[in-house]
């Protein structure tokens, strides 16, 4: 148990790290032009198939690009309570409660801040056709989630490791 504890916290310590600079976000549903992740910086608008929203019990409202940076966000807030959990529809991009969401695991279609896709589906029948086409598991919530923490030291290694290409091919290496 007390290795567990230890790992948790080193993990916490480097998604901290690597969190970066938090930008403003706006407390509506909406995800305008320009408005980022708090965690990557991604667009919220650009990946609004794979958009989180977090509403704590203190009112406040967070609002992530995956389930990747939703993960680091509940980890990092241990001391809040989520009133609710939202979810985009990968379809759609409409928003829903993450509970209530089909989620697949997997696949061959990239996934967003992870190399194990996680994507939400508000009908269980769009969830079989992303299936049928691009093979993944179906998963509720709490798998979903439990996969985003599993794989968090991965993903991060691999965010790490291409932003640091990017900077290389952006410094003429």
């Amino acid at each position: 148990m007390r290795s567990l504890r230890i790992a948790m916290t080193i993990m916490v310590m480097c998604v901290m790290i690597t969190a970066g600079v938090a930008i403003a976000m706006d407390h509506g549903h909406g995800s305008p032009a320009g408005e980022s992740c708090q965690y990557c910086g991604m667009s919220l608008q650009k990946f609004a198939h794979s958009a989180m929203m977090i509403k704590y019990s203190d009112g406040s409202v967070v609002k992530t690009c995956s389930i990747h940076c939703a993960a680091v966000d509940l980890a990092i807030q241990i001391d809040k309570t989520p009133d609710a959990i939202m979810v985009a529809d990968y379809n759609t991009k409409m928003i829903m409660d993450a509970e209530d969401a089909v989620w697949v695991l997997g696949g061959k279609k990239p996934g967003v801040m992870t190399k194990r896709a996680k994507w939400a589906f508000k009908a269980g029948q769009d969830a079989q056709e992303f299936i049928k086409e691009n093979g993944g598991q179906v998963a509720d919530l709490d798998a979903a989630m439990t996969a985003a923490y599993m794989d968090m030291y991965v993903d991060t290694k691999m965010i790490r490791d291409k932003r640091k290409m990017m900077k290389m091919k952006g410094m003429g290496h």
